[in-house]
């Protein structure tokens, strides 16, 4: 593995080829106590945290660039950075074959700040008892009364400081204004359909109809890199390395001592004192272990890389939420869909280039809602992000004309895929299958999601706007035309997980232990949301950010913050009523 790479990018090109062979040129060996792999939702974390300590090295290395584009700050250009690989590793899944064989999207950040610079900007926490299920599986410093006080100390909450909310952290969270009128019409509607309101989703209460959260900041994107890292940059004990590649992590014996990496047509050795942190996410934390050795035996010997480490679990138990749009016709001009036209457009651009104001400045997610699917569901596993435009998440199908839609699915699904390697080489993508819709209960809630949502739409607080129904379309009624749907327009929403599982050594499918050590390794821990033993409920980019600050105490000796007292709300009658 000797072969210099140049990295490279190619428009929209499923299968990304990022590299391209040279010269073999070796740069000098460098040493730090730490190396962080991955400048995004964790890896800045970790970086800002662990670097605190004048007395410790830190190198923070990110495969991309600089997030130096006003698309990725401009907080309504999201979609953007999802169209092409410029800031993205553009994955595609394999053949889904619960999804009529579609290749489903599966973007990941390739920039600085990785995926929280080219997310929806949702913060949501998921649910108490996702955290108290974590502990619930002999690792009782994960429960819900753990993770909360560090949720607390990654935010500024725009309304203060409570018993759930922080507001001294470098996170900024904000509500949207919900100035137009459909958002409160969805609100409405929701308690009019018998669900409760929910004044905090992100508190006491999730379950319920309120307004959506998102971490932007004075009209800004609120990244990982401008919230963790930018402040601390000035460092001389942190080093920040952009367009580097890592290669493989390097052992001696069960111990990491460094890594490869490829940069600026070099290739260099870099030797960790102390310790190094795979912060690399879902699908590329998986591939860099698997690619250094550590993962499956037989998969490994079939890619001729040597086994370091035989873990079953490494790419296996990759969960992620699944959705669909319920799309509605308006029958008002008070939709998104005049801000599309170029005109308006160019005057929403000036307006955030000058104030940081108006409709550029959210996401558009402004309100939300989390209900429960059935009765006996004992929290809630259907999620809501109501959206005043009929448009595809990643801005490429727009209805023409007029439209709302609610983006729906189930949030602890129970099908299970992997990510595996195609080749011994970082130049070829992984091969990932989420096996979406394979089993019969996914099924079952996803249906149950398209007919609630129906019932919430049907309410009286949409009469004013309320036109035809664009999708699924009112003659798809049938169990079977709703699966039908389902395969063929269900949508990632970008949450994959799970595919480094924290659990005890006895699992066999536990890749890192409570304190995120690689199981067998000395020196190696991987902190990110490929940990997550199960999915939570809600979008993962605040509990991945959790995960990171609760992982530096850990990796930094400092005492764990004192457990939280706080309650959550639970419906009284969930094991009788779903609603």
């Amino acid at each position: 593995m000797t072969g210099i790479v140049r990295i490279e990018t190619k428009q929209a090109t499923p299968n990304l080829n990022l590299l391209k062979v040279e010269k073999p040129q070796m740069a000098k060996t460098k040493s730090y106590d730490y190396i962080i792999i991955g400048a995004g939702s964790a890896g800045c974390v970790l970086a800002n945290r662990i670097s605190a300590d004048p007395s410790v090295s830190v190198l923070l290395i990110e495969a991309g660039p600089m997030d130096h584009s006003l698309f990725i700050h401009m907080p309504s250009a999201f979609a953007w950075p999802l169209a092409d690989d410029k800031y993205n590793w553009y994955y595609q899944s394999q053949p889904e074959p619960h999804m009529n064989g579609r290749r489903m999207y599966c973007p990941r950040g390739r920039v600085l700040g990785g995926s929280s610079s080219i997310n929806g900007m949702c913060y949501v926490r998921g649910h108490a008892l996702d955290y108290d299920r974590w502990a619930g599986n002999e690792m009782p410093s994960w429960s819900y009364a753990h993770c909360l006080p560090y949720f607390k100390k990654a935010e500024t909450w725009q309304y203060g400081a409570d018993a759930y909310r922080g507001d001294s952290g470098p996170l900024h969270v904000t509500d949207g204004l919900c100035a137009n009128p459909l958002y409160q019409a969805f609100i409405d509607a929701g308690v009019q359909a018998g669900y409760p309101k929910t004044e905090d989703m992100n508190g006491h209460q999730q379950e319920g109809f309120g307004h959506m959260q998102m971490t932007t900041h004075k009209g800004r994107r609120w990244s990982t890199a401008n919230a963790y890292l930018r402040p601390v940059l000035g460092r001389p004990n942190l080093t920040l390395r952009v367009k580097t590649l890592t290669r493989r992590i390097l052992f001696d014996g069960n111990r990491a001592t460094g890594v490869e990496v490829h940069r600026a047509g070099k290739t260099q050795v870099i030797e960790a004192a102390r310790e190094v942190l795979c912060c690399g996410g879902a699908i590329n934390s998986p591939q860099l272990l698997m690619l250094s050795g550590v993962g499956d035996g037989d998969q490994l010997k079939s890619q001729n890389i040597a086994v370091v480490n035989d873990l079953k679990g490494v790419g296996a138990n990759l969960q992620d939420h699944l959705e669909i749009y319920v799309q509605m016709a308006c029958t008002q001009p008070v939709t998104l869909y005049s801000a599309t036209k170029p005109l308006n457009k160019l005057k929403i651009g000036l307006q955030w280039l000058l104030f940081r104001s108006g409709l550029g400045a959210t996401n558009h997610f402004e309100a939300g809602g989390f209900i429960r699917s059935h009765k006996g569901v004992e929290h809630p596993d259907l999620q809501y992000h109501f959206l005043p435009m009929a448009v595809s998440y990643d801005g490429t199908s727009a209805v023409d004309g007029h439209g709302f839609q609610a983006h729906v699915g189930p949030m602890r699904a129970t099908s299970r895929g992997h990510v595996r390697l195609q080749a011994p080489k970082p130049s070829t993508p992984p091969a990932i299958l989420f096996n979406y819709m394979s089993t019969e209960q996914d099924r079952r809630e996803m249906r149950a999601a398209i007919r609630l949502t129906r019932e919430v739409f049907a309410q009286d607080a949409f009469i004013p706007f309320r036109g035809d129904e664009l999708a699924p379309g009112r003659a798809a009624q049938s169990d079977a035309d709703l699966d039908a749907f389902v395969r063929a327009f269900g949508e990632s929403a970008y949450h994959p997980c799970g595919t480094c599982k924290m659990g005890l050594a006895t699992d066999p499918l536990a890749v890192v232990d409570e304190n995120l050590r690689v199981h067998g390794m000395q020196g190696l821990r991987v902190v990110d949301a490929s940990v997550m033993p199960t999915i939570v409920s809600g979008n993962l980019n605040a509990p991945t950010i959790m995960i990171a600050e609760k992982a530096a105490d850990m990796i930094t000796d400092t005492a764990p913050l004192p457990a939280s007292p706080s309650t959550t709300y639970s419906s009284v009658n969930w094991q009788h009523q779903q609603r």
